[in-house]
């Protein structure tokens, strides 16, 4: 009862969802309620979502999962394509989207490794110095000099 008020009070976007009541409707195979909070929830909450839907998810629950992966969110992202793979194994789309994008995100991981194992680089800076600087100070120095 209290996880049933809980997602009113979500639905008209007063508080999100506990995630104790994530995990009570997951138990309760609640599944339009997951989807629910997968589209409309915080970071925090579309990534339980996900990782319900990977557990008690149906078939009709896909096409929630395929925007899903899409989201800004790398681990809201990965939530949904692993829901995916779990939920629709032998589906030729989803296993070519999950294949790209898993492949994309190990790329993304790779360069950031790649940057953080180069060595620094050292820049010599030179600064030339300017021939009209050099004629005012030899100027100025020759006016500080008495005249004779």
């Amino acid at each position: 009862m209290f996880y049933n008020i809980s997602y009113l009070f979500f639905k008209l976007k007063l508080t999100e969802p506990s995630e104790k009541a994530i995990q009570f409707w997951v138990k309760n195979s609640d599944i339009l309620k997951l989807e629910y909070c997968l589209k409309y929830g915080n970071y925090k909450t579309r990534q339980l979502a996900a990782q319900g839907l990977e557990i008690v998810g149906n078939s009709s629950s896909v096409p929630v999962l395929l925007n899903a992966i899409d989201d800004n969110i790398h681990n809201v992202s990965i939530a949904a394509l692993n829901a995916l793979e779990r939920i629709s194994p032998n589906n030729e789309l989803v296993i070519s989207i999950t294949r790209k994008r898993f492949s994309w995100l190990k790329n993304i991981r790779d360069k950031e490794e790649s940057q953080k194992n180069k060595a620094p680089r050292k820049y010599n800076i030179h600064r030339w110095e300017r021939s009209s600087k050099k004629s005012f100070d030899r100027v100025k120095e020759q006016l500080k000099k008495p005249i004779r």
